[in-house]
């Protein structure tokens, strides 16, 4: 590889720019990684215990994606505060057809887990501070050309500007940025035309570990258990789907108001609403981009694609992509071939596609088929619902989407940072 400033540099420190440079540090660490990451970051700065706060916005992480963190030696501190999904209830209200989903039936300890942002970033941060990443923090990626060592990237911290050059550039700073355009990607866009309303919320009944997707006439919903990771408590994180003037009205509402709204989409199967906290919104759009590699330069996670969150699926597809870059840069460096080689990020393309094509298709298609109310299509699905219950191999593979489990899994070999699974893990991750 010809020289230069970094071999990678990751555009965006967050949950995927941060699970990144983590996962090269373990399985690729003869690679030089810089992130870039415009928030200032400090050894000083990271708290020595975790409180988590009643309104922390969370994550639901497949089961898939326990293992991944177990490979990478982060699931052991993670799990502190990860509260396990052991059932999943799926139902369409006001009708009969409902599938319900338990860990025991698959012989797993929990379908998923649900954890808090704050605390996926300082278990990373900490790991990271362990290893030979580079910061550039704060700073931003605004720009990229090839050059002769790969890329020359120009960065921006406050008013100053100045160059890097690296092996490959990875964009992991989602959809906003701009950054992803200015590089000539063109992403496809599908306006839902609605959004999310994501809360904590508190319930009168116990969630005991289960978490609910419920459709509506008026959009879909989930309610995941949070909270406690060994006791199930009455705390739950609420993501509402809400057309532009249903959600300005709920947001206008005084929370007593906000809770008998959401009790009268909902139900009552988790008792009475008590309370409500506060609530942040975005709208809802499924992008992708079709060809997220190019000579230097590769697309992750929200950059990538962005999915409808009520299926749970955005950040596991994105870890899942994240372990298969990892995975062609580890070849690269044993074969003394440079990550930005676009032979390299194709191959890593044509291996990821095919799942995230799967899982778009899979989140998508519940949003559009119970987005309808036609009583034909109520019916029909209804009884898909109901027959997920009565076929096996219908419901196995509906749960292997839903655990994260039915995507290629990257063949990882690290230096002895693993940690080592149990007898019922290696039993279940051959099975799989």
């Amino acid at each position: 590889m010809k020289h230069s400033d970094t071999d990678v540099i990751i555009a965006g420190g967050g949950l995927a720019g941060a699970t990144l440079a983590l996962a090269l540090a373990r399985v690729a660490p003869a690679l030089k990684v810089t992130v870039a990451e415009t928030f200032p970051l400090s050894a000083d700065a990271l708290p020595e215990s975790y409180q988590p706060s009643y309104d922390a916005r969370s994550t639901a992480l497949a089961w898939g994606s326990r293992l991944i963190f177990e490979e990478l030696g982060l699931w052991s501190r993670l799990s502190e505060h990860a509260t396990p999904i052991r059932q999943i209830h799926v139902s369409d209200r006001g009708h009969f057809g409902a599938t319900r989903l338990n860990a025991k039936e698959y012989e797993q300890q929990a379908l998923g887990y649900v954890v808090d942002n704050r605390w996926m970033g300082l278990c990373l941060m900490r790991e990271l501070l362990e290893t030979d990443t580079r910061w550039r923090a704060p700073a931003e990626v605004i720009d990229m050309k090839s050059s002769e060592q790969g890329v020359s990237v120009t960065l921006k911290s406050g008013d100053e500007i100045s160059n890097t050059t690296a092996q490959c550039l990875i964009v992991a700073d989602g959809g906003r940025s701009g950054l992803r355009e200015k590089l000539g990607f063109q992403p496809s866009h599908h306006n839902y035309e609605q959004n999310a309303l994501i809360a904590n919320v508190s319930t009168s009944e116990s969630h005991q570990f289960t978490a609910f997707e419920r459709f509506t006439e008026a959009g879909p919903m989930a309610m995941l258990p949070h909270g406690s990771p060994s006791h199930a408590g009455h705390q739950s994180a609420l993501v509402w789907t809400l057309s532009d003037e249903e959600l300005e009205a709920v947001l206008a509402m005084p929370d007593s108001d906000k809770c008998q709204r959401l009790q009268e989409r909902f139900g009552w199967r988790l008792g009475r609403f008590t309370r409500i906290g506060q609530c942040n919104h975005y709208p809802l759009t499924l992008t992708t981009v079709d060809e997220p590699v190019r000579p230097g330069v590769a697309l992750v996670g929200n950059a990538a694609h962005a999915l409808h969150p009520v299926a749970g699926q955005g950040f596991n597809l994105a870890l899942r992509g994240l372990m298969t870059l990892v995975e062609q840069f580890r070849l690269a460096t044993e074969q003394g071939r440079s990550p930005g080689d676009f032979q390299i990020l194709r191959r890593y393309h044509e291996l990821h596609r095919p799942d995230w094509q799967q899982t778009v298709k899979f989140s998508d298609s519940l949003i559009r088929i119970f987005g309808q109310s036609p009583a034909p299509v109520a019916a029909a699905r209804d009884a898909g619902l109901v027959g997920l219950d009565l076929l096996p191999g219908a419901k196995r593979l509906f749960a292997r989407n839903a655990m994260g489990t039915g995507g290629r899994r990257a063949v990882i070999k690290k230096p002895g940072f693993n940690e080592q699974p149990s007898h019922h893990q290696r039993e279940t991750s051959e099975h799989e």
